[in-house]
């Protein structure tokens, strides 16, 4: 595996790692975010990336640091076997993820490594209804998920100005009714809690734990999966894991409220998309009035609006992993606890390979579909808006039905023109938009 040198090194550590790291790997900072967007950094990481990518082949760098051995994964084929191979020999408990999701979830499955993670992650799994398109409690998620999308765009209406604080307001309280149940829309303490916890995890190990915060926060959570309410993926996980204090119920659910936060940013930035692209959005609405806009359905082109906003901007700008013994690789001895580094924006804008890197593209996701995949889409390049593998998201589907249904139904009766980013061109979209500063100028229709 060579190992880069110092110039190298010093390159990939401010122009990858530290704008990575300063926009908030836990919680986004909007200040960091948007100082990003004006420079748009992101485009500029994955220029260097290329450069590596191109000078040295396939094979994964080493990077020259002191006291953490990482290796950042340049080929496609590389990115599939460390996620394929996870969690032996690539673990996704590395010293970095459990640093900063302990502040919150320390039995978080995330962080878990063996038996018990085999455990809890069956339990997530049977929860979230992984591998189901439309979940089983979809008529209860999708009534909650448009009653709160039509309070967003009525009062986005009434202003004629949708923003990041309106739709943000709706979309949270959409999130604590589907996770905990109905009488969780308004625990904003259980929010602000949560929040303050993730921006401390921003640090991972560097922070020290706020022991009384989580304490609290964990007898809220615990209330509502005593609650059990029905309709809930509380109650459900009550009803799944009971009180197996291996997998620990309780610590699951942070998680289920976190990820849906960049899941929220995607979908305004997926309007955003949508927007400006007339002709697709015509296509979405025809989908729309294809069937009951109240039933839960799956909504494939606005789904592959979702998934490309988090190709274009993914929420997840950094999938790490470590080894859990020695391992070869191209001939070459990979040790124990090397951290190895997967960098999403890399994979998914990398235009030399992949001709349609910085186009907004939803057919890349509807291959079966009646227009296909756009010419120049790789059917073997790692597109991993959700990971991949063992470690794939087990909540993509619910994710991709929630935010499918809220965008449906901002769509449903009214016209969202979009103000802030003015230049926004779906052909050739930037690197970076903070979902912070996106703004509209929402009318009935």
């Amino acid at each position: 595996m060579p190992r880069l040198g110092v110039a190298d090194t010093l390159r990939v550590a401010l122009g990858v790692l530290a704008p990575t790291v300063a926009q908030g790997a836990i919680a986004r900072r909007p200040r960091a975010m948007a100082l990003a967007e004006r420079l748009d950094l992101d485009a500029r990481a994955v220029a260097t990336v290329q450069d590596l990518h191109r000078r040295y082949g396939d094979v994964p760098v080493r990077l020259a640091l002191p006291g953490r051995r990482l290796a950042l994964v340049l080929g496609p084929d590389d990115v599939h076997q460390v996620l394929q191979d996870s969690p032996e020999p690539f673990a996704l408990a590395n010293r970095e993820k459990k640093g900063a999701l302990g502040q919150f979830q320390p039995h978080g499955v995330l962080v878990s490594h063996g038996r018990v993670r085999e455990q809890r992650r069956a339990v997530n799994e049977t929860v979230l209804d992984t591998p189901r398109p439309v979940h089983r409690l979809a008529p209860t998620v999708v009534a909650a998920v448009r009653e709160e999308a039509r309070a967003v765009a009525e009062r986005a209406a009434s202003s004629h100005r949708l923003d990041w604080d309106t739709f943000s307001a709706g979309w949270r309280r959409m999130v604590r009714r589907v996770v905990l149940g109905d009488t969780a829309r308004d625990d904003e303490a259980l929010q602000r809690d949560l929040d303050a916890l993730r921006y401390r995890a921003n640090w991972s190990y560097f922070a020290p734990r706020d022991r009384s915060r989580r304490d609290r926060l964990r007898r809220r959570l615990a209330a509502y999966v005593e609650r059990a309410e029905p309709g809930s993926l509380a109650g459900l996980l009550a009803e799944t894991a009971g009180g197996d204090e291996e997998v620990d119920p309780v610590d699951q659910l942070p998680q289920w409220l976190f990820a849906f936060d960049p899941a929220g940013m995607a979908t305004i930035r997926a309007l955003a998309l949508l927007a400006v692209e007339p002709d697709e959005r015509t296509r979405v609405r025809a989908e729309m009035d294809e069937g009951d806009p109240g039933a839960p359905r799956e909504l494939r082109r606005l789904r592959a609006a979702v998934l490309e906003s988090v190709r274009l901007w993914p929420t997840t700008p950094m999938i790490l992993r470590e080894t859990t013994r020695d391992t070869e690789w191209a001939g070459a001895r990979v040790p124990s606890g090397t951290a190895m580094l997967v960098y999403t924006p890399y994979l998914h804008r990398d235009d030399d390979d992949l001709a349609v890197a910085h186009r907004f593209a939803p057919d890349l996701w509807l291959r079966d579909g009646p227009t296909g995949p756009p010419d120049g889409a790789r059917t073997d390049w790692p597109l991993v808006p959700f990971s991949e593998g063992p470690g794939v998201c087990p909540g993509q589907n619910l994710v991709l039905l929630t935010a499918s249904t809220f965008l449906a139904t901002l769509l449903e009766h009214h016209d969202h023109a979009l103000t802030h980013p003015r230049a926004l061109d779906p052909a050739y979209v930037p690197g970076v938009i903070s979902p912070f500063r996106v703004r509209f100028r929402t009318r009935a229709r």
